[in-house]
């Protein structure tokens, strides 16, 4: 059996439907449903079964036999980068992370996890995935600290000569309807764009960036599905990774695609970023990928605007759900 934590949510419903495009729904899915229309996103997936965290955790004893996995993917945690209550992102994204992990490396069970790019802050020490450089990153946000944190608990306990983590960057696509604020600027354009015919960025506030030209590493949910299970196929490896694209594009090359997908004239209004963002924001990321590109993996990223207009006429503008994510073919060498 596969365990998938946070398997309702984006990201992990993801990881689920592209276990089920290889013919594996052997498959525990661990999540917190709540009030939101996360459930929607299990409606299309094949598993064996769903507990809560809240059920789930309290069995998760280093003696327990209640649960036998070949593989953990571990994708539960809190993804808001606005979250104020630090005691509970210290609890859900990194106990609850430092638990699992511990419990699969005594069992000697393949372990892999969502770290995040918020770890690298501002930019100012670079976006290399080098063991060796974590220790100097410096997050600009709390959900990046509790990611930052068991990254070095992992380090400082030798288990990332064992397990993977993965630094997803600004990752979008089907099933993330449910995230409210976190959801990725395409679906929030898609729905400006279709209600009023415009769409608004934020003004930057630095004189090297022009409104709309901060940049980031934008990655389709499917590239980073593919690259999640790679690690999967490749049990030798372990370690941290980046997980993006490795071009840094502008919002307003990512509006411009939105626009584009719809079938509508570009019309940008540049507005006031929120005061509680301002000194928390990134202004530049971009994946160093030579890392896991060295490690063999040779699948293409989607261009940018091929990705935008899969995921607005697939999925947006039908309203539509994942249901398959079909196995990348590796080029040979």
């Amino acid at each position: 059996m596969i365990l998938v934590t946070g398997g309702a949510g984006f990201i992990g419903s993801a990881i689920v439907a592209g276990l089920n495009s290889r013919g594996i729904d052997d498959i525990l899915i661990v999540d917190i449903l709540g009030r939101d229309e996360k459930w929607k996103n299990l409606r299309n997936l094949r598993f064996a079964d769903y507990l809560e965290a809240a059920d789930f955790y309290p069995r998760l004893m280093p003696t327990s036999n209640d649960f036998r996995f070949e593989a953990i993917f571990h994708l539960g945690a809190c993804s808001s980068t606005t979250e104020s209550d630090c005691s509970y992102l210290a609890t859900n994204n990194f106990e609850c992370s430092r638990r699992l992990a511990s419990f699969a490396a005594s069992r000697g069970i393949r372990f892999i996890y969502a770290s995040s790019a918020a770890t690298y802050g501002d930019g100012a020490q670079g976006f290399s995935d080098d063991v060796e450089a974590i220790e100097q990153l410096r997050p600009l946000n709390m959900y990046g600290y509790s990611k930052q944190m068991f990254d070095l608990w992992a380090r400082r306990n030798h288990l990332l000569d064992h397990i993977v983590g993965l630094k997803y960057f600004n990752v979008y696509g089907p099933n993330e309807y449910h995230k409210g604020e976190m959801r990725s600027f395409i679906l929030k354009a898609f729905e400006q764009i279709r209600d009023k015919g415009r769409v608004g960025l934020f003004k930057s506030y630095r004189s090297d960036f022009a409104d709309g030209g901060q940049l980031r590493d934008f990655l389709y949910v499917k590239d980073a599905v593919a690259m999640t299970l790679f690690f999967l196929d490749r049990p030798d490896l372990a370690g941290i990774f980046n997980v993006g694209t490795g071009q840094a594009r502008s919002w307003n090359d990512l509006a411009a695609a939105v626009f584009a997908a719809m079938g509508r004239p570009a019309a940008i209004d540049y507005i006031p970023m929120p005061d509680i963002l301002r000194d928390k924001y990134q202004y530049y990321t971009c994946a160093e990928m030579t890392k896991l590109r060295g490690a063999g993996y040779k699948q293409p990223t989607m261009a940018m605007e091929e990705a935008v207009k899969d995921y607005v006429q697939k999925y947006l503008v039908k309203g539509e759900y994942l249901s398959k994510i079909e196995r990348p073919q590796q080029k040979e060498e």
